[in-house]
């Protein structure tokens, strides 16, 4: 079946909030088995917003609303389902009774505004609130199903899950459901990744595949549809299985799995302590490190060392390195890793330097020129980057690179 979601607010047309229900709707309803085809904002406009509903039930066999269902002037919802309805608004005795107690409960004043939330369009079902004061509703329009939700995120949430969710599936018996994975690469640019896995693209159309570049890597979502949980993540499993024998150096995780986690879990696990010492990417890699519970069981310290003299008196780069090789160099981002895991007696180190731009760059050191060190007690290593993109984004590149390196030494990867 179709699906639709509509979020209702001039705020969001503004861009003074962002519309986080939609992705939350999408996610589950893909997860009950439904096609969600579009997503959609509307004003505070009741013609508008009727407008957009009538032509949503038209095309979709589900549509779902958030917003716009308090007892403020601009809180149109229920005008404009009964105007696309052609339904006139029923004013419920025993809704007005139970919001008028449950402000009371609460201390609160019951203004007569709160009155307009009792008015449901004529042959609504009722969708309860237990965390707030406005209720949802559920109508019927021909084939059509319409579910009308606040657009207060956590109240929206426990309706979905507590009314909606069953209803939804009372409309497809056969319990066909959508789930997805993600697996989750680093170090391999999108088109390259793209000609390692395009067979499996091209020839898996259940599962679908495709692919998601951003800062930190590149992502490969796999979506199954199945009669059942269990269907879908046998499909899952059998093309992930393909999927990581295909890349087995650069999947590091899937789905919520982050860099920052797989990297403490690793060295956890081999006992092992890291510190870091960082020039342009000012502290990001230890922020991503101590971000994850427990790091203090493997991250001894982090250094922002952005100056030279700074590099000198803290990690005891030579004068000598920093002058005739320059702060970024490999010679430097190999002397800042052995320097930051000397001073703190740690068994890695990892360091970096680049020009993260926009200005700084030269035709022989050009911005997205990036070093990164590691270095144990017996070794070090340095790989140069050339990356692209604005500054915040040539920075979480070189966190993400540097991650990635403690990573691969504690698999025992080549560091390359």
């Amino acid at each position: 079946m179709d699906a639709e979601i509509i979020a209702i607010g001039t705020e969001l047309l503004l861009g003074q909030s962002v519309d986080t229900n939609s992705s939350w709707l999408a996610r589950n309803l893909a997860r009950l088995g439904f096609n969600v085809f579009r997503l959609g904002a509307v004003g505070d406009n009741e013609r508008r917003l009727a407008e957009a509903i009538q032509l949503a039930l038209s095309r979709s066999e589900v549509v779902l609303t958030t917003g716009g269902l308090g007892p403020t002037v601009d809180d149109v919802t229920r005008k404009a389902v009964a105007r696309a309805l052609q339904k006139p608004l029923v004013f419920h005795e025993e809704l007005a009774k139970a919001l008028e107690a449950r402000f009371k409960a609460r201390g609160l004043e019951y203004a007569p505004s709160n009155l307009t939330q009792a008015f449901l369009p004529q042959g609504a079902t009722l969708v309860p609130n237990p965390g707030g004061t406005a209720p949802g509703f559920w109508c019927k329009s021909g084939k059509g199903h319409l579910a009308c939700l606040p657009g207060v995120p956590s109240e929206m949430k426990s309706m979905f899950e507590a009314t909606v969710e069953p209803a939804l599936r009372a409309l497809d018996p056969r319990g066909t459901v959508i789930l997805s994975r993600v697996y989750r690469t680093t170090g391999l640019a999108e088109s390259l990744l793209n000609e390692k896995i395009l067979d499996l693209f091209e020839g898996s159309e259940n599962p679908t595949v495709a692919v998601l570049a951003h800062a930190e890597g590149v992502d490969i979502r796999l979506t199954a549809r199945a009669d059942g949980s269990e269907a879908a993540v046998a499909l899952l499993d059998a093309l992930g299985k393909r999927m990581t024998e295909r890349l087995p150096q650069h999947i590091y995780g899937w789905d919520q799995d982050v860099m920052e986690t797989i990297v403490g879990r690793l060295l956890a696990t081999r006992n092992l302590t890291l510190a870091c010492a960082e020039s342009l990417t000012g502290g990001l890699v230890a922020q991503r490190l101590t971000q994850v519970p427990g790091a203090t069981r493997y991250f001894r310290r982090g250094y922002v060392t952005y100056s030279d003299e700074s590099k000198s008196q803290l990690l005891q780069v030579p004068d000598s390195v920093l002058r005739s090789k320059g702060a970024v160099s490999p010679e430097t981002a190999l002397a800042m890793a052995r320097g930051c895991r000397q001073a703190d007696g740690a068994d890695l180190g990892v360091s970096t330097t680049g020009i993260a731009g926009p200005a700084g760059g030269t035709p022989e050191k050009p911005v997205g020129l990036v070093y990164v060190g590691l270095a144990d007690e017996a070794n070090a290593w340095v790989r140069e980057f050339r990356f692209s993109g604005t500054r915040d984004s040539i920075q979480r590149k070189t966190a993400q690179a540097a991650l990635e390196w403690v990573r691969r030494y504690c698999l025992q990867l080549p560091m390359e």
